[in-house]
């Protein structure tokens, strides 16, 4: 039979598929268990749930282990890493170096960090999210938008910047547009080019997105989020385990039961979600200005209050949004209604939002009050 030390050499040759390093090295062989009758069991930790190449892992060891003689049977168990044992790990892959800090997830940080979410694709939420930027900018705010739809980016071209981030040091200087720090994916992609990355990618650049970007101290930050509940809604809750949700959805049916969606992983994320924006809730008629109902009604009600139930708190209609044929061309020309027109009815909703969540009062928790006693 194979000894324990003898599966372990053999375990040495399986690598992480996307760290790229022996999974021993890694520390993600838990245990080897050789047993009499030439079985092997092997309980391997992957580093987060669902990891979308275990079969592969799974399969490798498999291969690495029945290659030794004696071996009559393989069993692979797969587990995940507690907190320490993932600490260990980053710490490893850091080279012992300090991880950077993301200053919005510091207790004393008074940035509002306002998540903006939806269910599907197509409700508008990156030309809401750059309305709302432009619209706080405009009042004064110091305001950033984090573009988080890696495979989908379009914030720099709605806000009509084609600049560069400039590096100074280990610093990355984001561009500004009408008075807008932002940044991007496809800023450093070229001819529109598409990113095709996994899960862990989305999680690393997401987090250099806010702790290597040098932000300055900001009022405001929007992230605008992929559709759906996938990675990146979970990394920012990780990230920025303060930021708050605003879900777009439009008065469909369809799509406002998959925002409702959206806005119930608060409840396994434990963020607050601050309310509901309704776009594209009417189109006016050009004759007599009745409002035509062209995708339904009341979907930002009923998600409102799907979330209002399954949350046990008020989730308010922030919004309803009539739709306006400028909201469209502005986001095409980057150039936003809020600022080109902002006597427009949809552009009246959207400053009306901003300043909604430009005004919110910032938490003092953890934050010094620089008092002196009086003796």
């Amino acid at each position: 039979m194979p000894t324990v030390d003898e599966v372990t050499a053999a375990l040495a040759k399986v690598l992480d598929p996307e760290i790229n390093r022996p999974i021993t090295d890694l520390g993600m062989v838990d245990s080897v268990d050789v047993r009499s009758d030439g079985t092997v069991r092997v309980q391997v930790l992957l580093t987060t749930p669902g990891c979308p190449l275990k079969d592969k892992i799974n399969a490798d060891v498999t291969a690495a282990v029945s290659a030794l003689p004696g071996v009559t049977a393989v069993q692979v168990g797969l587990g995940i890493m507690n907190e320490d044992q993932l600490g260990n790990l980053k710490s490893q892959l850091r080279g012992g170096r300090p991880e950077k800090t993301i200053p919005f997830s510091r207790p004393d940080s008074l940035t509002r960090v306002y998540a903006i979410a939806s269910g599907k694709g197509g409700v508008g939420k990156s030309s809401i999210t750059v309305n709302l930027a432009a619209a706080m900018a405009a009042d004064g705010l110091a305001v950033g938008v984090v573009d988080a739809d890696i495979y989908g980016h379009s914030i720099p071209g709605m806000l009509g910047t084609s600049d560069r981030p400039t590096r100074v040091s280990d610093m990355i200087m984001p561009p500004q547009a009408y008075g807008v720090k932002v940044i991007s994916i496809g800023m450093f992609t070229e001819n529109n080019q598409p990113v095709v990355w996994r899960g862990p990618m989305l999680h690393r650049a997401l987090q250099q997105f806010l702790a290597d970007v040098y932000w300055g101290d900001l009022d405001v930050l929007l992230l605008d989020l992929p559709p759906g509940t996938g990675d990146m809604a979970i990394s920012v809750a990780q990230l920025v385990p303060t930021a708050e949700i605003v879900v777009v959805t439009t008065p469909q049916q369809a799509a406002a039961e998959v925002a409702e969606r959206a806005g119930a992983i608060s409840t396994q994320t434990h963020q607050r979600v601050v309310g509901v924006i309704e776009n594209m809730s009417g189109l006016p008629c050009p004759h007599c200005g009745e409002l035509l109902d062209v995708f339904g009604s009341g979907g930002g009600r009923r998600v409102a209050e799907g979330l209002t139930r399954l949350l046990g708190t008020d989730v308010a209609v922030l919004a309803e949004i009539p739709i306006d044929p400028r909201l469209r061309a502005g986001a095409d020309a980057g150039r936003p209604l809020v600022i080109t027109d902002p006597d427009a009815p949809a552009s009246k909703q959207l400053r009306a939002v901003a300043s909604r969540l430009g005004q919110r009062s910032r938490g003092l928790v953890g934050r010094p009050l620089t008092l002196t006693p009086v003796g």
